[in-house]
């Protein structure tokens, strides 16, 4: 049996990712954070207590057509009052803006997996890894529901700043035109 396909070999794996995942973790849940601060700012706004707006969050994850959806929306709205809508479009709009990172997270895992079980042949694993890395960090959006990132890398959307072109940024300087 070929080495890679070893179970010594897949354990070795799994405890390197595991260990690069819990070192990651406060990263990799960084939007937790940033989604909690808004929800807070939301209920200081409009005097509402924290657990209702996050109740309101919560009430975004059912499809709007369930009966879960109308009864929590009306058990929200009774216990709001009429600051329910502004309070919903603010949760709405907070989430919008948040990026869901295991969303993220789950489609990077799927294309580097085929990436990675495609050339397994080759030597320096973590070289690899972080090739792919500089490619996903740097590549424009193609489409996306949020229409403000089509377009724009995620290097782009964390930075707020304009990108160079990929090539420059190894230090090759900037791009000439061809000489026909």
């Amino acid at each position: 049996m070929p080495k890679c396909f070893s179970v010594k070999h897949r354990i070795q794996h799994a405890a390197i990712f595991r260990r690069a995942l819990q070192n990651q973790r406060d990263d990799l849940l960084a939007f937790a954070g940033v989604l909690d601060e808004n929800l807070d700012a939301i209920a200081h706004t409009y005097d509402v207590a924290p657990e209702l707006v996050r109740a309101t969050c919560l009430l975004h994850r059912k499809p709007d057509t369930s009966g879960a959806f109308g009864q929590g929306w009306n058990q929200l709205f009774a216990r709001m009052g009429g600051k329910f809508h502004a309070v919903y479009a603010a949760v709405s709009d907070a989430m919008k803006r948040t990026p869901r990172s295991s969303s993220m997270v789950e489609n990077l895992n799927s294309i580097i997996r085929v990436c990675l079980t495609k050339r397994r042949h080759l030597n320096g694993g973590r070289t690899w890894l972080g090739l792919l890395q500089f490619v996903f960090n740097h590549r424009p959006f193609v489409r996306s529901r949020c229409a403000e990132r089509i377009g724009r890398n995620p290097k782009e959307l964390m930075s707020d700043q304009p990108h160079e072109h990929w090539l420059t940024l190894p230090g090759f300087g900037p791009l000439q035109p061809l000489q026909t």
